[in-house]
This record gives structure tokens, C-alpha cells and sequence, in this order.
């Protein structure tokens, strides 16, 4: 029974997203999911033919995917950063990305008895990690600061260079398979840099004479990167890959070109590719795998992850500040993702076309080492991190925007129930007043770049922006909404209510929820502050509860947080009222004695 394709693709829509939500949901990489589900779709169900599908378009619609995924994460690189990232990180970009892709070059070579060609392809492919895989495993694993900023800068950093290294190695096999002199090879490397620099150049001019108005931006950059793909490959055969990673890299450091917007779309645009390219591919595997693959491909996976990224981070690291409990981590978590598991297939179907010999095995090996890679170390590294000493507790503090009385009395009241507390402003008189009381500070401005390289935030969940400036606040709390989330962001109001008209106002899709009552704004609070209010925390019991509480501190009391008993705490607002129960630690603004 044939099954109408049009709901073929939009089932595979739904099966991506729910794939999404899930890992999401358990803070894995949506990679595992999306493979599982392509595999269950094809070979297992024989729901999903995609060749039967898509016919001729299949190897058109994969190429041009492959090509937006690659200019998305070459977009990441930024040459001004490299400098910043520590010794580590730099052993392992660069000798050490180089001696991991001989290594599993030679373990694919030896175990799997593919020839060298497809061996160091696969090499170049499966040494790279990358930050959408890297991402939701810090978020479950939550290491030291040290061992996060080493990782998260090895994915994006190595996302984009382990992509090149993979298409200028696939440009030789290619080149060798067609019998191409050197010559031929050097043009097409020519070519492709070439036609990825200019169309570079030119998209960063049109972009910085705002030539293009910004709604057709994201538009025009998307058509760009697809022209200068197909444009190359007409060029000069097989050279439209390198063509999108240079083009990539040098637009993202072209000065005075933001790209801000146009990188939030192609994350999305990715997403959405990503969700129907892995589950076409996986749909193509042959299931189940000859048995000779499947062993050879546990059998490299075991070597991967017990001989050579340990020996790649031991060599990595040599000279560099980490100690041996945050080299045994990082030498345990190395996930492969979006660029192995893509790149592989589109290659996977030009080498197979080619007849080229062992190209076949190339797709199973890979999607082998990402699913065992991704699937042990999200089940094994934080306990990992736990027993090494080296993780970090969980998110539960707090980042306060201010540092003015109000802030230092709310976080000197949340340091005092056990929160990790950290305030954060530019205010020097401020901070130093906060670090006299015991706080922790950061001087300077939260949302800015310098506190994206240096603000500490492990241990820490929650935004209360509580400053002066209405503005400010609300550029906090959307900068951290995707730190945090956007029900862990909250500002305390700069304005009252019948202050805030409709020319005042900022528009809702900007605010955050506003905290504790509809009354409370930053003057008042201060203003009470000054009149001998004070920050009360109180433990309530079966026979001492709320209401009890109000009885003795009087009806005016501002209840602000409430922290559970086990340990979770609840911030009043006004889109959620809280209910103090026994057992809570309640944290109100009371009156003093004197006005009760």
C-alpha cells in the first residue's frame, strides 16, 4: 500500500519535533532520538523509503541541507576568540584533532579493513564534536566552569575546522577516484575558497550598507549560501562544500556585519533540516547491519572512546592548567554529531556512486560511534563528574541584576537560606558595598561580552533583575531567557502601574514577569527599606503557617519567596501566587515592630 507523500513529509515533521521535544525533555542530544526513529521508520517498519520518495531529488536535497548545516556552524568561528580559550583547548583543536583523525583513521583501517582513503575520511569525520551535542550534555552534566568553557569551546571551535578538514580530504579521494591530476585538485580547493571569500565579502557588503532591509535578511542569506553552493560545484566539480565553510567562517568575521539575527534563523532553519535529514538517512541503512559492521563498528567505538580521546586530551593538554580529575572528564566526554553524522552520508552517496571500495561501510561506522558515544557518555558522565569531585551542585542560585540596597537586601536574604547568590552590576560602589556584606559580585554589565567570557554562572538557574534602569532590566532578562529559560527570568518594576501608558510601555513580547505584588516597584521597595522594613525569613510548621506569619508581622507584609523543603525555591510574581505551606521557608518584606 502506497502511503501519499505529502503525509510522508509531514509526519516526518511531527516525528522530528516530538524527537526535539523529547531530548529536550531528558537532556540528551535529539541525535540518538532522530536516528532511533529513521531506523524504526525504515528498515525496521518498512514505513519510509526515501529513495522510493524523494527519486533523484534525494541526493539534490541532502546536498543543499548539508551545505546550510556546514555555513551554520562555520558561522560560530570567531578568530578574535581563539587567543581567550586556554592552552587546552588549543592542543585540542589543532595537534590534537590531527592525531585523534590518524588515530581513528587507523583504527577504521585495521578493524574494519577499509582502505585508507575512506579510513582517513572517516577520521576526519568522526573527530570533531560540536556544540548541539556538546550543549545538552553540559546541561545533564554540569561540570566545573573550567571543564565547561573546555568543551564548549572545543565543539565550536572544532565544528567548523573538522568540517574543512573532511571536505578537503573528500576533495582527494574524489579527485584521485576521477583521476584528476594534483592540478585539478588544487583548482577546485582554489575555487571553492575563492567563491566562498567573495560571496563572503559581497553578502557582508550588501548586509553593512543595509542594502538589504532587515526583514529580507535572513532571506537573502539563505539564497546567498545555496547560489554560491551550486555556483561553485558548476565551477569546479565537488567544490561547493569548502565553498559554504569558508564563506561561513569569513562572514562571521567580517567587522561591522551583525549577524546576530541571521544566526538565530539558521539555528532554527538547522533544527528543522537536521530533524528530516537524520531521519531520511537513518531510514537508508541497511537493518540489521551485516554482522561483520556492526562488530567492527562496536569494536572502533571501544577504541575511540577508551584509547584514543584519553590519549588525544593527555597529549592535548600538556602545560595547561587542568589538573588530572578535569582531564579524566574531558577525556570522557567527546559526543559526535550534526557534522559526522550529515556530512558522512552526503559523501556516503557520491563515493558509492563513484564505486569507490568500502564507501559503503562509511555511514554504519559512523552512526555507530554517535550513538554509542552520545548514549554511554550522557549515562555515565555526571556520575563520572560526581565521583571525580569535578560537577557542579545543582542550578538552584541566583543572578541579581543590581546592587543597590534593594539588591543587596534580596540577595543577602537568599545567601542566608543556603542560595548560591551572585550580584552583578557596573555600579563600583555598589559591588563594593555587596562584597563588604559577604556577596559575591561581578563587576559589570551581565548581558555584555565581557560577562559572557568571565561571569561564573555554575550553580546558577534563576534572573532577578533588580535595578534602576527599566531598559537594562529588560535587556537582562531577554539576554538570559535562553541561559535560563524564559519562567526563570523575572525584573522588579521601575515604573508604577499608572506611570506605565501605553507610550511608556515596553511591549509584552520584551518583559519578564514583574515580582512579588501589583504595588511593588523599585522606589517602594527602597522606600520601605529606608523606613525600617526588613527581609524576614521564617520557617513555617503545622501549627505556624501563613496566615499565622501575616497575624504577627501584619497584613501589609510582602511575601517574596518561599523556598520548599526539599530545597526548591518559588519566586513570588505577579503571574504566579504562591501558597506557603509547612515546611516552607518564607522570605517576606515586614514592617517593623513599631508600625505593627
Amino acid at each position: 500500500m502506497s502511503i501519499e507523500p505529502g503525509l510522508v513529509l509531514a509526519g516526518m515533521l511531527v516525528i522530528g519535533f516530538l524527537c526535539q521535544w523529547l531530548a529536550w525533555r531528558v537532556k540528551l542530544p535529539a541525535i540518538v532520538f532522530l536516528l532511533l526513529a529513521g531506523l524504526l521508520l525504515g528498515p525496521v517498519l518498512g514505513l519510509l523509503h526515501p529513495d522510493r520518495l524523494l527519486g533523484p531529488l534525494l541526493f539534490p536535497m541532502v546536498s543543499l541541507a548539508v551545505a546550510l548545516i556546514l555555513f551554520e556552524g562555520s558561522l560560530t568561528l570567531r578568530f578574535h576568540e581563539l587567543p581567550g580559550i586556554g592552552r587546552a583547548v588549543r592542543g585540542l583543536v589543532s595537534y590534537g584533532a590531527l592525531l585523534a583523525l590518524l588515530l581513528l583513521a587507523a583504527a577504521a583501517h585495521v578493524v574494519a579493513g577499509v582502505a585508507w582513503p575512506i579510513a582517513l575520511l572517516f577520521g576526519a569525520l568522526t573527530c570533531v564534536t560540536g556544540p548541539t551535542v556538546i550543549a545538552p550534555m553540559l546541561r545533564t552534566l554540569r561540570p566545573s566552569a573550567r571543564i565547561a568553557n573546555t568543551l564548549r569551546w572545543e565543539g565550536i571551535v572544532i565544528d567548523p575546522l573538522g568540517a574543512l578538514f573532511a571536505v578537503l580530504i573528500y576533495e582527494a579521494v574524489v579527485s584521485h577516484e576521477q583521476g584528476h591530476t594534483a592540478g585539478v585538485f588544487a583548482a577546485t580547493l582554489a575555487c571553492g575558497a575563492l567563491v566562498g571569500a567573495l560571496a563572503a565579502w559581497l553578502l557582508g557588503f550588501l548586509l553593512r550598507r543595509q542594502l538589504i532591509p532587515e526583514y529580507l535578511q535572513n532571506y537573502g542569506v539563505l539564497a546567498g549560501v545555496l547560489l554560491a553552493f551550486v555556483g561553485a560545484n558548476t565551477l569546479a566539480h565537488e567544490s561547493g562544500l569548502l565553498t559554504v565553510t569558508i564563506m561561513g567562517i569569513a562572514l562571521g568575521n567580517l567587522r561591522g556585519v551583525h549577524i546576530d539575527d541571521i544566526l538565530d534563523f539558521k539555528e532554527h532553519l538547522t533544527t528543522l533540516l537536521v530533524s528530516l535529514l537524520f531521519i531520511l538517512l537513518a531510514a537508508r541503512l541497511s537493518w540489521p547491519l551485516p554482522g561483520h559492521l556492526l562488530w567492527e563498528g562496536v569494536a572502533i567505538f571501544l577504541l575511540a572512546q577508551f584509547i584514543v580521546r584519553p590519549l588525544t586530551v593527555v597529549v592535548a593538554s600538556l602545560g595547561s592548567a587542568l589538573d588530572w580529575r578535569e582531564r579524566a572528564l574531558i577525556a570522557w566526554v567527546a559526543p559526535r554529531g550534526i557534522v559526522a553524522a550529515s556530512v558522512s552520508a552526503l559523501f556516503a552517496l557520491r563515493l558509492q556512486a563513484l564505486n569507490v571500495a568500502g564507501a559503503e561501510a562509511l555511514v554504519p561506522l559512523v552512526f555507530i560511534l554517535i550513538i554509542g558515544t552520545v548514549v554511554l557518555q550522557s549515562a555515565t558522565a555526571r556520575p563520572l563528574a560526581l565521583w571525580l569531585k569535578v560537577a557542579e551542585p545543582e542550578p538552584h542560585g541566583v543572578l541579581i541584576f543590581g546592587a543597590d540596597a534593594v539588591a543587596r537586601g534580596v540577595g543577602r536574604a537568599l545567601h542566608e537560606v543556603g542560595f548560591r547568590v551572585v550580584l552583578a552590576d557596573d555600579d563600583h560602589d555598589g559591588i563594593r558595598r555587596a562584597r563588604m556584606e559577604g556577596l559575591a559580585t561581578f563587576f559589570g554589565n551581565p548581558a555584555s561580552p565581557y560577562a559572557e567570557r568571565h561571569l561564573d554562572l555554575s550553580g546558577i538557574g534563576r534572573l532577578l533583575a533588580l535595578s534602576t534602569h527599566r531598559e537594562r532590566n529588560t535587556l537582562a532578562c531577554v539576554h538570559y531567557r535562553q541561559e535560563f529559560g524564559r519562567a526563570k527570568v523575572y525584573r522588579l518594576r521601575v515604573l508604577a502601574p499608572e506611570e506605565n501608558t501605553d507610550r511608556a510601555a515596553l511591549a509584552d513580547k520584551l518583559l519578564a514577569p514583574p515580582l512579588f505584588d501589583e504595588t511593588m516597584t523599585h522606589a517602594r521597595f527602597a522606600e520601605l527599606l529606608a523606613r525600617g522594613w526588613r527581609i524576614k525569613a521564617t520557617r513555617l510548621s503545622a501549627t505556624f503557617g501563613w496566615t499565622h506569619f501575616v497575624e504577627q508581622y501584619g497584613s501589609d507584609s510582602v511575601l517574596l519567596f518561599g523556598v520548599e523543603e526539599r530545597g526548591a525555591l518559588r519566586v513570588a510574581s505577579t503571574k504566579r501566587e504562591l501558597e506557603p505551606r509547612a515546611g516552607w521557608t518564607v522570605i517576606a518584606l515586614v514592617p517593623p515592630p513599631a508600625a505593627l
